[in-house]
């Protein structure tokens, strides 16, 4: 059974950072491809950031040059280090393990929330 816990989100100032992690559990993590998603009120959830299985990493124009994402497979664990955060970046986060071609699932998070403060 996959499971995905996340952790790291919090409150915080404009201008600051935060990191989450989310840990993966009953998975050969190091061929999976992961991302980060989230959904603020009233809106979709969005696609951020995504890291494939050899590092190449791709993310959203929103959060392009301020966040960064990448993995220890040793750990089976996935970051997402923020930076510059803006109110409008304020939602819950969601880490996602994306479908495979013998995997047509995908696997998320409970998602954690983060809230920027103006």
């Amino acid at each position: 059974q996959v499971q995905l816990v996340e952790s790291g989100g919090g409150l915080v100032q404009a201008g600051g950072s935060l990191r989450l992690s989310c840990v993966v559990s009953g998975s050969v993590f190091s061929d999976k491809t992961m991302a980060w998603q989230r959904q603020a009120p009233g809106k979709q959830r969005e696609l951020i950031a995504r890291i494939f299985s050899g590092g190449r990493t791709d993310y959203a124009d929103s959060v392009k040059g301020r966040f960064s994402i990448s993995r220890d497979n040793g750990l089976n664990t996935v970051y997402l280090q923020m930076h510059i955060l803006k109110p409008e970046d304020t939602a819950v986060y969601y880490c996602q393990q994306m479908p495979t071609t013998w995997d047509p699932n995908s696997y998320w998070g409970q998602g954690t929330q983060v809230t920027v403060s103006s």
